[in-house]
């Protein structure tokens, strides 16, 4: 199935809202570390928990306290900070990854990943930055089509910095 081009009697269609879903043993040691990483927010889901606790909707159990306040156990976002965001859930409306507990380890490569771009000559000392956040470095890459360090962040997931 295409999609009709725009025309001038005709609006373009609106872009897709997205957010990156990444697996983990831990969201939440992960979220914090993608949040130092990218100088990004951990979102505060705790209003929007604390309403569907009082309703019921949600099981005590599906939740955990994080940074002294209520957060879903199993998954947790973290945001650009000067993207909008929903007041009522506290969820991000704009530049977003969202890390989600899953039982089985990490295996092989990833097919998607990250590449950070500091800023020019920037790299080492962002690399340095980030294995003190947690990261390891796996290799540093340099091709005639640039340089830039594969690293993995606390589960094993590669990144790059440019």
């Amino acid at each position: 199935m295409t999609e009709t081009p725009a025309t001038p009697d005709a609006p373009a269609p609106a872009p897709v809202h997205w957010k990156l879903v990444i697996d983990s043993a831990d969201p939440h040691a992960q979220a914090d570390f993608w949040a130092a990483a990218l100088h990004y927010e951990v979102e505060d889901n705790s209003a929007f928990i604390e309403r569907l606790l009082e309703l019921g909707a949600l099981p005590g159990e599906a939740t955990v306290e994080f940074h002294g306040r209520p957060a879903f156990r199993d998954l947790i976002g973290v945001r650009h900070p000067d993207d909008p965001y929903d007041l009522e859930r506290g969820t991000g409306l704009g530049r977003r990854l969202l890390f989600q507990r899953v039982p089985e380890p990490k295996s092989g490569k990833n097919r998607l990943h990250l590449d950070l771009h500091p800023g020019e000559d920037r790299r080492a000392r962002e690399v340095e930055r980030l294995e003190a956040l947690g990261a390891s470095v796996l290799r540093h890459v340099k091709e005639p089509a640039g340089e830039w360090t594969v690293l993995t962040d606390p589960e094993g997931n590669e990144f790059c910095v440019h």
